[in-house]
């Protein structure tokens, strides 16, 4: 019999406890967003938040940039992990499933994921980390990246974790500018069927980090020799005595620091946000129960759930993901690449992981369905899939070609009415504005509603809220997740700069109408394209500073590309309009194609048509060129920005950090077109 879902629950708690009843999504979701006080202290109660202090309210000072959430309230995100152990044990459920490439499974227990949490942490204590003190590590998706950001939280020490497939420079980007007291690294990987060292980066980054004053590395077998000056992280996490039995995570205040994520980096350093513990566990658990539809694994309701959302830890889903342990549900984990390697690619790897260790929640990139859909691939080769019953994806907009294959993928498995949950969100505040929600229907190519809490619309170029039409993707008022600050930011001017330039204070309103509390506060701009249904549901038509402007008439990039992807040689797409001033638009557009295809006059021709008909002739490209590559961002983003910049004129170097670049090598085309094309660097963007 299936489970009761998780946000039908949390609606009979508030009709229960609060006596509150809604007969609609829409009705909970305008409670949520004008009741901010009310909203949030349920989710503290639902989910029984503990802390050893009173708070006097929910929320103290509604203002954004700079609310106040929960004062006088002391938490910690490790201690409300590990709360979990001993029901969560007694049932018999792992803590974390980890696998990898080369098929090593290792299964992390409950108490042995505390016993490891306080082993690291009393050894970063004797180190001298205090609260406050920034700890950087450079690991791959593994159990050893969990157990060490527990540890790092527990203690009041500030997390910062790089992914190894990030170069040096990209790496001393970020964590130069936090000076991280203790380093911790990982001195080799296996990706894409490839034993890679990454002991001299472990080395290098010791080097040029002076703020360094320990170094503890994870070595394995991928290094060809040892990192000098650096303990052993098996050595330290062999530690098991009473001082690791009496361990217990530190209380702190709501708003302490918990990490430090970066923006994308495209150009300049990379913005270091910084959230707290207390506001990134209450949107956590809200959007893994409420939204994401992940219960407790120990649960009866629930029993048995496995959590998966594949990341590397240099994407904030890595983050999203392990904030299942926040809830008690079992964390599903890959190292490696999602599509097999590049002289033999497989998209059926994360499928067949899956099915080995049933999983019953499984996320992606929308890049990751749409290759899946591309290659061809039969799930019912993959495995067992009975268990998933829901679908994540977020990054990107997912076609709705994409998400029809899937459908009927899983249809044929035995599942005809499996769930997406399709989310739209950011690192900016570690959470999403739009998600799903397992009670409301689904329409392909739509995201199903605004997230509780989230007073999300859409805003027209007089800052007026539209529904079914396109405009800005605005925030009216404050999430506890929202960035505390940025790190080193004097007089948060790149945090003002980076979300409320366009509606600075004065913009504040009540979603629906009217001033409220927040009417002297800005307004978050979060920089994408939305159109609000009259049903509710949500589309993102892409980045709203990538759009396209012909002759008046503006378009998200998303749309084309769903209309010039759907067709069966095109593999992936990028689409940037180059109007400036003085200057008539000129849209280029670069198609990835099957191996073996040559873009031929034939091909453009059916390119053109698709979208014409899908869209508009105004908006079929004046050029379209074949190329091996889409520049993308190591977390799947196709570099719209960067490319448009760099055809305008402006040198590579002040554009794009190649370190941040899945494909750094698909740059070199670019940068041959843009010299071809000869525009003067006073069109600059």
């Amino acid at each position: 019999m299936p489970r009761t879902p998780q946000i039908r629950r949390y609606q009979h708690w508030l009709a229960q406890h609060r006596g509150l009843h809604f007969d609609r999504y829409d009705a909970l979701w305008r409670w949520s967003v004008t009741d901010l006080d009310a909203f949030w202290q349920s989710v503290w109660d639902y989910f029984a938040v503990q802390s050893p202090t009173p708070h006097s309210a929910a929320l103290g000072r509604n203002v954004m940039p700079g609310a106040q959430w929960f004062p006088g309230a002391q938490v910690n995100y490790a201690q409300q992990v590990l709360r979990h152990v001993e029901a969560a044990h007694a049932a018999g459920m792992p803590a974390v499933v980890a696998d990898n490439e080369q098929g090593q499974v290792t299964e992390l227990s409950w108490p042995e994921l505390r016993r490891q949490v306080a082993a690291l942490a009393l050894h970063l204590q004797a180190q001298g980390v205090q609260p406050g003190d920034r700890v950087a590590a450079y690991l791959p998706n593994i159990p050893q990246a969990i157990v060490a950001f527990l540890a790092v939280a527990s203690v009041g020490g500030v997390w910062s974790v790089c992914a190894p497939d990030m170069g040096t420079a990209a790496v001393l980007d970020r964590f130069k500018q936090i000076a991280p007291k203790v380093l911790i690294a990982v001195d080799g990987v296996h990706y894409a069927g490839k034993s890679l060292d990454r002991g001299q980066i472990a080395s290098e980054l010791r080097a040029q980090l002076p703020s360094v004053q320990h170094l503890l590395v994870l070595r394995t077998p991928h290094a060809t020799q040892p990192v000098a000056d650096s303990s052993s992280w098996d050595a330290v996490l062999a530690r098991d005595d009473a001082a690791v039995q009496a361990f217990a995570p530190q209380w702190l205040p709501f708003d302490h620091p918990l990490w430090i994520v970066y923006s994308s980096g495209t150009t300049g350093l990379p913005k270091p946000i910084v959230h707290g513990h207390g506001g990134i566990m209450l949107v956590a658990l809200a959007m893994k129960a409420l939204h994401n539809d992940v219960g407790c694994s120990y649960d009866p309701e629930s029993w048995g759930e496995r959590f998966h959302w594949y990341s590397s830890t240099g994407w904030v889903m890595w983050n999203s993901q392990v904030a299942g342990l926040l809830g008690g549900t079992t964390c599903v984990i890959f190292d490696g690449s999602p599509g097999g390697s590049k002289d033999q690619p497989d998209w059926g790897v994360l499928w067949r992981f899956a099915a080995r260790h049933r999983v019953t929640s499984f996320g992606a990139g929308a890049a990751f369905y749409a290759n899946c859909m591309k290659s061809g691939l039969d799930l019912a080769q993959c495995g067992d899939l009975s268990r998933i019953t829901g679908l994540g994806s977020t990054g990107s907009p997912l076609a709705p070609d994409v998400q029809a294959w899937g459908t009927q993928q899983f249809a044929r498995l035995g599942t005809p009415d499996i769930w997406w949950n399709n989310l739209s969100g950011g690192t900016d505040f570690c959470g999403a504005f739009i998600g799903g929600n397992r009670e409301l229907p689904q329409y392909t190519g739509e995201m199903q509603c605004r997230m509780l809490g989230a007073a999300v619309e859409a805003w027209n170029e007089a800052g007026e809220p539209v529904t079914d039409a396109v405009g800005e993707l605005v925030c009216t008022q404050p999430i506890p997740s929202m960035p505390l600050y940025f790190w080193g930011d004097s007089g948060n001017q790149r945090y003002l700069g980076s979300y409320f330039d366009m509606y600075p204070a004065g913009h504040g309103r009540q979603p629906g109408g009217g001033d409220g509390p927040a009417a002297m506060g800005g307004v978050w701009r979060h920089g994408d394209w939305l159109k609000v249904s009259p049903h509710g549901g949500c589309t993102i038509y892409g980045r709203s500073d990538a759009t396209i402007n012909r002759h008046g008439l503006r378009m998200g990039t998303s749309e084309i590309y769903s209309a010039v992807e759907a067709l069966p040689e095109v593999l992936d797409s990028l689409v940037v309009d180059l109007e400036y001033l003085g200057r008539e638009s000129f849209m280029p557009m670069f198609v990835v194609l099957r191996a073996g295809l040559v873009l031929d006059d034939a091909l453009q021709a059916r390119i053109a048509a698709a979208i014409r008909q899908a869209l508009s002739p105004r908006f079929v490209p004046d050029e379209i060129l074949q190329v091996a590559e889409i520049p993308r961002t190591l977390t799947g983003k196709k570099q719209e920005l960067p490319i448009k910049k760099l055809l305008l004129g402006q040198p590579l170097a002040k554009v794009v950090n190649p370190d941040t670049m899945a494909n750094p090598g698909s740059l070199d085309w670019f940068v041959r077109y843009a010299q071809r094309k000869q525009v003067p660097a006073s069109a600059a963007v």
